[in-house]
């Protein structure tokens, strides 16, 4: 039986996973990170992406967080997302949507924008699509 540590995924609104774990992998500002038992204690940015998390056991759970930070203590790893979602939760339609409204927005010469903002919301629906993706491949159902 590997080695365990807990794990905690909140944002703003909810807690979204509570439990022990065996490995967190998140995407990290400076690339992926991968969390263990014995990991030595870290605080980071987070961008948006997939949260895999593979609970005691070897179950694996596929989050999205939409940015923030993660913090390694000992024996706890805490995600502070900006927003965390559920696979469950997850809308994929309003994702391309979001998607295709931010290129556009981005493509407009007119000035009449604000680019930060836009980018934010094509990286942010861009990082959904690729963790439905992410899901989809776990589970078989490739797209």
């Amino acid at each position: 039986m590997a080695m365990t540590i807990h794990c905690d995924i909140v944002s703003a609104e909810q807690e979204i996973f509570s439990g022990l774990v065996e490995m967190v992998v998140a995407p990290g500002t400076e690339g992926p990170l991968g969390i263990v038992y014995g990991h030595a204690p870290l605080l980071t940015g987070i961008e948006p992406g997939p949260i895999r998390v593979v609970k005691q056991g070897g179950q694996e759970e596929i989050l999205y967080v939409s940015g923030g930070y993660l913090e390694v203590q000992p024996y706890h790893v805490t995600v502070l997302a900006d927003t965390a979602l559920r696979a469950d939760d997850m809308d994929e339609a309003a994702a391309l949507e979001a998607q295709e409204k931010a290129k556009k927005a981005l493509a407009n010469q007119s000035g009449e924008i604000d680019y930060s903002r836009a980018a934010l919301q094509l990286a942010e629906a861009t990082a959904q699509l690729r963790t439905l993706q992410s899901i989809r491949k776990k589970l078989g159902r490739n797209k």
